[in-house]
């Protein structure tokens, strides 16, 4: 499974970072933010990233994102875009069509099929459709990435429901978006692939640690720059930067909602492992209370999440 694969990191602040943390630690809520910005500029503009492709964000989800910037979306707009590719068109039509449903007479159309999934659950799947299309993924390693990816997304989005403080939609792109820098430096980065075999194998040091150690950057500040460069909220490009720096936790310098969605991730990832049936990451061994007690919930409410999240991820259009 694909998840066995997912980063792990083993509790050290990412090398790129620790320049600057000591720094951060003593500002105000929000210059941490103006720190992590500054080190993607300097990565980019002079640093290991100079060089690198990111993809441009397309032009069908930068329409998607302003038909649903409002409090009213357009939702004939929503339509037309969902219309405008046949394989994304009729994605939408058989997820509408799914078991999860249970429809009577099945539906033909993409209006029919939004009025089905509602508003909220299309406009992620067209989402979700746009984004693997910009970023096509040619390694088998990496088969089952995009599933993931929105399994976590799926995941993200359960748990950002139970935390009334956070903006809605902030869980889910933070999700889809948390290891997005890996497709890309897959398909940027000279040797990444064999970067890639080494980190998943290796125990004695953390997968950031060995992406630094061959690339002098990781996938964590190639994911941040992907989500700023496509004008997600601010809020979900720090987060990504900072998803295996658990040291951001308890650092004012962050807003909360950063640090919250931080924490949910890799709650989200212990949940994608129950459901998988698989071994715990040695992240959540360590810094897993870490991330309850800043949600504040308990193990037995994750518990919970276990099962409430079965149904969620038997209707995610992942495959």
């Amino acid at each position: 499974m694909f998840h066995e694969a997912l980063p792990y990191d083993g509790g050290a602040t990412p090398r790129s970072l620790q320049t600057i943390h000591p720094m951060i630690a003593t500002t105000a809520t929000g210059q941490g933010h103006a720190f992590v910005h500054t080190e993607l500029d300097q990565a980019r503009s002079s640093g290991p990233l100079r060089h690198i492709i990111i993809p441009p964000c397309p032009e069908l989800l930068l329409r998607l994102k302003a038909a649903t910037a409002s409090a009213e979306p357009d939702v004939a707009e929503i339509d037309r875009i969902a219309a405008a590719d046949v394989a994304m068109a009729a994605a939408l039509i058989r997820q509408a069509n799914s078991p999860a449903y249970a429809l009577q007479q099945r539906v033909h159309t993409v209006g029919q099929a939004m009025t089905v999934l509602g508003l909220g659950p299309a406009t992620q799947l067209l989402t979700g459709f746009l984004i693997r299309g910009a970023i096509p993924i040619h390694s088998p390693v990496l088969a089952h990435f995009w599933e993931h990816s929105t399994r976590k997304a799926v995941v993200c989005e359960h748990i950002g429901n139970q935390l009334y403080s956070l903006p809605p939609g902030l869980a889910h792109s933070f999700g889809l978006f948390c290891h997005v820098g890996i497709p890309v430096m897959m398909q940027g980065v000279r040797g990444y692939a064999s970067t890639l075999t080494e980190a998943l194998a290796r125990q004695d040091r953390t997968f950031t640690q060995t992406e630094n150690a061959n690339h002098r950057t990781d996938h964590a500040v190639v994911g941040a720059l992907v989500a700023r460069t496509w004008h997600l909220p601010p809020e979900v490009a720090v987060a990504v930067r900072l998803h295996h720096d658990f040291t951001c936790l308890g650092d004012s310098a962050f807003a909360p909602v950063v640090r919250q969605l931080v924490a949910m991730g890799l709650i989200a990832d212990h949940l994608l492992t129950k459901h998988e049936n698989l071994a715990e990451s040695r992240e959540w061994v360590r810094h897993g209370v870490t991330c309850m007690d800043h949600l504040e919930v308990t193990p037995d409410e994750v518990d919970h999440w276990v099962d409430a999240i079965y149904p969620l991820l038997s209707t995610d259009s992942g495959n």
